[in-house]
C-alpha cells in the first residue's frame, strides 16, 4: 500500500489499530510513553506492538519538559523517533541523534505567536506537528501562515484534516504530511477511528 503523502498516526493505543496503519502503508505510528496521560502505552506493551508491525518508524510522545525523564524514556520504550512539546528542549536532544517531532498545540497561540514560534525557536525538530486541543477552523488567515511555514518548514498537519477537505488541503498546502490520532479500542466504532481509516482511503495511491 502507498499514501498519497506522509503519515503519521499519534496516540496509537493497541495492536489492531497499528497493524492496520502499518497495513496502509503510514510512516510514523506514535505511542504516549506519559504513565499519567489517558493514551499511555506501557512499555511491555510497547515492545509487543512494536514486535509485530513492520516497515513504519515508531514514534515516543511525552508532554514532559524534564530532560532526566525524557532520558529515562528514551532509554526504557527506545523509539525510532521522539515527539516533544517544548521547543526549548531541542537542542538538547539532539545529542541523542535521533529524528525529532516538535508537537505545537495552536489551540495555545495565536497566529503570529505560531509564526514566530517556528521561525525562531524549531531548528533542530525533523517535523514540526501542528496539533489543537479545541477544534479548529481553517480560514483564509490561518491558510496563509501555513502556506507560508510549510514551504519552509517540515510542517505536519495534525488538526482540521477530514476526508471532505484531505485533498484540497494537500492541494493547497505544502506540508509535509498529515497526522491522525488514533483510538482507546475499549470503545467499539469509535467513531474517530472509523474517520481515521476513511482519510487513510482516499489518500491511498491508485
Amino acid at each position: 500500500m502507498a499514501l498519497k503523502t506522509l503519515v503519521k498516526i499519534s496516540n496509537v493505543t493497541n495492536l489492531s489499530d497499528a497493524r492496520y496503519c502499518a497495513g496502509m502503508g503510514v510512516d510514523m505510528l506514535g505511542f504516549s510513553m506519559d504513565a499519567g496521560a489517558p493514551e499511555y502505552v506501557d512499555p511491555k506493551k510497547f515492545e509487543e506492538i512494536k514486535s509485530w508491525v513492520a516497515g513504519v518508524q515508531i514514534v515516543g510522545e511525552t508532554t514532559s519538559i524534564d530532560p532526566e525523564q525524557i532520558e529515562q524514556l528514551l532509554a526504557t520504550y527506545q523509539p525510532d523517533v521522539l515527539q516533544v512539546d517544548e521547543a526549548a528542549l531541542l537542542p538538547y536532544l539532539t545529542t541523542f541523534e535521533r529524528p525529532l517531532i516538535l508537537r505545537v498545540d495552536l489551540s495555545q497561540m495565536t497566529l503570529d505567536q505560531l509564526d514566530t514560534l517556528v521561525r525562531t525557536s524549531t531548528s533542530g525538530a525533523d517535523y514540526i506537528l501542528l496539533e489543537s486541543n479545541t477544534s479548529l477552523h481553517f480560514d483564509a488567515d490561518f491558510k496563509e501562515i501555513l502556506q507560508h511555514l510549510a514551504a519552509r518548514y517540515p510542517i505536519l498537519l495534525g488538526t482540521g484534516v477530514s476526508v471532505e477537505n484531505v485533498h484540497e488541503l494537500l492541494a493547497d498546502l505544502p506540508v509535509r504530511g498529515i497526522a491522525l490520532s488514533g483510538g482507546d479500542e475499549e470503545r467499539p466504532g469509535n467513531r474517530e477511528f472509523g474517520e481515521l481509516m476513511d482519510v487513510l482511503e482516499a489518500i491511498e495511491e491508485e
